[in-house]
């Protein structure tokens, strides 16, 4: 009886994962750490600075911040779903919007039609 209920619990709830209306909180650092060691290992003449990386995420993050309340929910579940996977970075996600908003807008613009094949016959 106790399954049945605890099933009957579980389907009831809504499929749907939430989306945040915040922007998700990442832990940037450790990328900036290892982007500044590899740009070191690698010997670099200009390679990037820890604070250069963490002034770019917060930047990235600031600009998230005014546009993550006009992003479509999708947009938004795709980018944060991707942002928590391996290295967090706030300019991936960033740019994960950016590029969702511009291919959307793209399609939802006015249907092109082809030539008419009729085009010619009246000559």
């Amino acid at each position: 009886m106790m399954v049945a209920f605890l099933s009957l619990t579980l389907l009831s709830q809504p499929l749907a994962i939430p989306v945040s209306d915040r922007i998700p909180s990442l832990n940037v650092e450790p990328l900036c750490r290892a982007t500044t060691d590899d740009d070191n290992s690698m010997g670099l003449t200009k390679a990037q600075s820890f604070e250069d990386c963490m002034r770019d995420e917060m930047t990235a993050k600031q600009q998230l911040s005014t546009i993550w309340q006009k992003t479509t929910d999708s947009a938004r579940t795709e980018c944060e779903g991707e942002s928590v996977i391996g290295t967090q970075s706030y300019v991936d996600l960033l740019t994960c919007v950016q590029m969702t908003d511009f291919a959307s807008a793209l399609t939802t613009g006015p249907r092109l039609r082809g030539a008419s094949k009729n085009r010619n016959s009246n000559q």
